[in-house]
């Protein structure tokens, strides 16, 4: 009798969800209305082509319905982590830092006995 009781209540919750994500929707839909009206009534005032439109997007046209996406490409490339040229030098062994990031522990051994960071600093 619990699972009967349970699956009832699942079912009208499940009907009760689906009823909400359809008005929803049909909100979203009503609002985007003017707004794509508002859209179209510039671009004519303005003589905007959609080409000039796509254009200042830097993207394709977004299928109707789906949110354009970032362009992660163009950001990828940018961020790629690129070789930092050595700052400071180890005098005896001859290991590098380039100052990025927690100090090696030459270095900081250094520190602790007194010496200067800018004492091992590449010329």
């Amino acid at each position: 009798m619990a699972r009967e009781n349970y699956a009832t209540l699942q079912a009208k919750i499940e009907k009760e969800i689906t009823k909400l994500q359809k008005k929803a929707e049909a909100l979203h839909t009503k609002r985007r209305k003017p707004v794509i009206t508002s859209i179209v009534n510039s671009m004519r005032q303005y003589n905007i082509t959609p080409d000039e439109i796509i254009a200042a997007l830097g993207s394709k046209p977004a299928t109707r319905g789906r949110k354009p996406s970032a362009p992660r490409a163009a950001s990828a490339a940018s961020s790629a982590k690129r070789p930092v040229a050595p700052k400071y030098r180890h005098p005896e062994s001859g290991e590098t830092w380039s100052g990025r990031g927690k100090a090696p522990r030459w270095l900081a051994a250094a520190e602790a006995e007194g010496k200067s960071r800018d004492s091992f600093l590449i010329a």
